[in-house]
């Protein structure tokens, strides 16, 4: 089978109630971004970090994979697919998808703070006191000015790619941004936004389809079969 390589961005988990990264202000529900996703946010005002994750942990609980995340499961019986995303939920893997990479954390993850490498599942909320091994517990997330460990494996994926798809994400958080220049060069790109912007419309690589997430997807699916 072909190699379908998926970059998902905030955009297909938008019809699921969660919220997209930022509004036009920079903020993230109502906090300047440095403050909650960034080791400075977290060492002036780890609680605020703490609550700030706690409720979107909460929201999370609440909400279900959409008919986009469905159509992506659909297609593992067509394609080898890999889906490489931006978001920190697991509406992916709830909806049934097996090969995900996580390029900013998960949510429903945790970790020391002073061991980047030892992650475990956390459902609840975290509190400040909340430690393993001796140290103060953090969501796992990778914060701004932060390395992104699993870069490596999803240019791996990205390079192999007989078709690469892109949902949903603005593509201006780098390096997830960057990940377009590994795609070889006789790999379609198809990129589904419901605001593409001037760049990707005129970038001759991409085939953009302006719709969200959903409509975008249902729109390619049969032409997708036919071509595996």
């Amino acid at each position: 089978m072909k190699n379908l390589v998926v970059l998902t961005g905030a955009g297909i988990s938008a019809p699921s109630g969660i919220k997209t990264f930022r509004d036009a202000e920079g903020l993230w529900e109502g906090h300047d971004i440095i403050t909650v996703a960034s080791p400075k946010g977290w060492m002036e005002n780890p609680e605020l970090v703490l609550d700030f994750y706690n409720l979107r942990r909460r929201q999370l609980k609440e909400v279900h994979p959409n008919k986009a995340h469905e159509l992506l499961q659909v297609l593992e019986a067509f394609y080898n697919v890999d889906i490489i995303t931006q978001n920190v939920d697991n509406l992916h893997e709830r909806a049934g998808s097996k090969n995900i990479i996580h390029l900013h954390g998960e949510l429903l993850k945790a970790r020391p703070e002073d061991d980047k490498e030892n992650t475990f599942e956390w459902t609840e909320d975290i509190h400040m006191g909340d430690t393993h091994e001796g140290s103060q517990i953090r969501p796992h997330i990778v914060w701004f000015g932060e390395p992104v460990p699993k870069m490596e494996e999803a240019k791996h994926k990205v390079a192999r790619a007989d078709i690469f798809i892109i949902i949903g994400t603005s593509l201006q958080v780098y390096p997830a941004a960057g990940l377009c220049e590994y795609v070889r060069p006789n790999s379609p790109i198809i990129y589904i936004d419901n605001n593409p912007s001037e760049e990707a419309l005129n970038n001759s690589r991409f085939y953009t389809v302006a719709e969200d997430a959903i409509t975008g997807l249902q729109s390619i699916l049969d032409t997708l079969i036919t071509n595996a």
